[in-house]
């Protein structure tokens, strides 16, 4: 038995049912456009986006030594970057996490090396004085960095992007629906979740078996439960097998904006995915417009499917 979806929404007859989901669909874009632009805007939005561009990205050497330390690590910073950026303090007794932090400084532009080094090398360049010599990477240190959840403080900008209503139904529903979706889909207990902070991961079955399978960590949210869902079938039925780096988060584009129309459909508020788009795409909202054919398309086949 299909979950039961949002009363005013009615697709009841036969003869007109094609076209008024697709006007609908096409409604919900233009409303999910708009609200893409007013995240984009916001106070909130903008907090949030000061905070993230205050975290590094790591080069993976750093990042295969965080994770060597600190597997469950998410955010880190410095000891005094914690204190006077974000207000928090790294608690008593924490071990520090080592990595290699870039020395940047004025450097030979014969040897590369700095002007200490340089003095003591072989290197016979003197066309320019040190002083007027450009700055670069010399060479690597230790660093220590903790993690956020070895401190305590002021809490960071988060997001709200969870979505909410009633899906006891509707989770079991697209679980049972997977089969004629042809993907495999399995729930993770959180405990056992080897993905990070993703809520939900589409993968292929093996080397040589392509089938797509959905996983997604286990929540007490059943309806943010059943969004990931939709969002990993949405990946799986729209792109499951391109391998283009560069498209990535037009391909996010595309399954939130399904997962926001499957979702609103079935009764669920999925408002939420403003943000997420407008944390995790760069171009202009209008993409989300120049995609609506495979993104209505898509949606309406997931709703056949888990209606049916």
């Amino acid at each position: 038995m299909a979950p039961t979806r949002d009363s005013s929404v009615s697709f009841e007859e036969t003869g007109t049912r094609k076209d008024e989901m697709h006007r609908t669909i096409e409604q919900w874009i233009d409303e999910l456009v708009d609200d893409v632009s007013e995240a984009q805007a916001s106070t909130e939005f903008q907090e949030w986006l000061d905070v993230q561009s205050r975290f590094h990205d790591y080069s993976h050497r750093n990042t295969l030594l965080i994770k060597l330390q600190c597997p469950e690590a998410t955010k880190v910073a410095g000891y005094n970057t914690w204190r006077y950026q974000f207000y928090r303090h790294v608690q008593e007794g924490e071990q520090a996490i080592w990595i290699w932090a870039p020395i940047i400084t004025k450097q030979c532009p014969e040897c590369e090396n700095s002007p200490s080094y340089h003095e003591d090398s072989e290197c016979a360049y003197d066309e320019t004085p040190s002083e007027e010599w450009s700055k670069g990477l010399v060479g690597f240190r230790p660093t220590a960095v903790f993690d956020i959840s070895q401190t305590e403080g002021e809490p960071l900008p988060e997001l709200e992007t969870e979505a909410t209503g009633d899906a006891e139904a509707l989770v079991p529903a697209l679980t049972d629906a997977a089969d004629d979706l042809d993907v495999t889909v399995r729930i993770v207990d959180a405990a056992e979740w080897e993905h990070g902070d993703a809520k939900g991961v589409c993968t292929q079955q093996s080397v040589h078996d392509c089938t797509p399978v959905v996983k997604a960590k286990a929540r007490l949210n059943q309806a943010d439960l059943a969004v990931t869902l939709i969002h990993e079938y949405a990946h799986a039925l729209l792109h499951f097998d391109v391998d283009d780096e560069a498209e990535r988060s037009k391909r996010e584009v595309k399954a939130e904006a399904v997962a926001y129309i499957v979702g609103r459909y079935f009764g669920l508020d999925t408002s939420g995915s403003a943000f997420y788009l407008a944390a995790w795409q760069d171009d202009d909202p209008g993409m989300i417009q120049d995609r609506l054919g495979r993104i209505s398309s898509t949606a309406q086949e997931i709703i056949d499917v888990v209606d049916n």
